[in-house]
């Protein structure tokens, strides 16, 4: 079975109207959390990205941004036995991430950056300056899901479990917002975002 075909299973791929973190309009969403609520299904999707990966001794230190990135990166990290930090947003709503809670990166660390949904690469960007800041070098991107369709320039190779071509929409050209139909933000209540298109 493969990675798509796991999460049509366990109903994480859904279909809707849906306000993306990226601020785009989506008819599809892959909802992370219904992967990550399963600590075995999570442990295999991270086995599966590892073996992406080929040779992993030139990784020094597992990264993920916030939020679902954090327990990718944490059993990624754990599998290859190595640490893991996180990468968080500096101030709530903006768009910088650092490292808190006295986490050091010493200059020159090989880093593997781990993240869940690729769609417009937001969060691993502002990861991958993060780490710049401090030093260090990124080795390698591993994704649970491409949604970019390859249109994401990325400094570092690239690996996802899957590729998932899903239409987007700003909000002044979404149909959906056109139609009339309310938007649901993931992570809320659809009455809570009706309208907010």
């Amino acid at each position: 079975m493969t990675f798509l075909e796991q999460m049509q299973a366990i109903g994480a791929l859904k279909s809707g109207h849906f306000l993306l973190a990226s601020g785009r309009h989506s008819a599809q969403y892959m909802e992370k959390f219904d992967l990550l609520r399963q600590p075995k299904a999570t442990e295999r999707a991270c086995t599966d990205m590892i073996g992406l990966l080929g040779d992993t001794s030139s990784i020094d230190l597992v990264v993920g941004p916030t939020t679902g990135g954090i327990l990718l990166a944490f059993e990624v990290a754990r599998q290859l036995e190595l640490p893991a930090a996180y990468a968080e947003r500096i101030v709530d709503g903006g768009n910088e991430r650092g490292f808190k809670r006295d986490t050091t990166i010493a200059p020159g660390t090989r880093v593997l950056v781990v993240d869940d949904i690729l769609t417009t690469g937001g969060s691993v960007f502002q990861t991958l300056a993060a780490l710049e800041k401090v030093g260090a070098t990124t080795q390698a991107i591993a994704v649970l899901v491409d949604r970019s369709g390859g249109t994401v320039p990325f400094p570092a190779p690239l690996v996802s479990l899957a590729h998932l071509t899903i239409d987007t929409w700003s909000p002044d050209d979404c149909p959906m917002c056109a139609a009339g139909e309310p938007v649901i933000k993931p992570g809320s209540t659809a009455a809570g975002m009706a309208g907010a298109a």
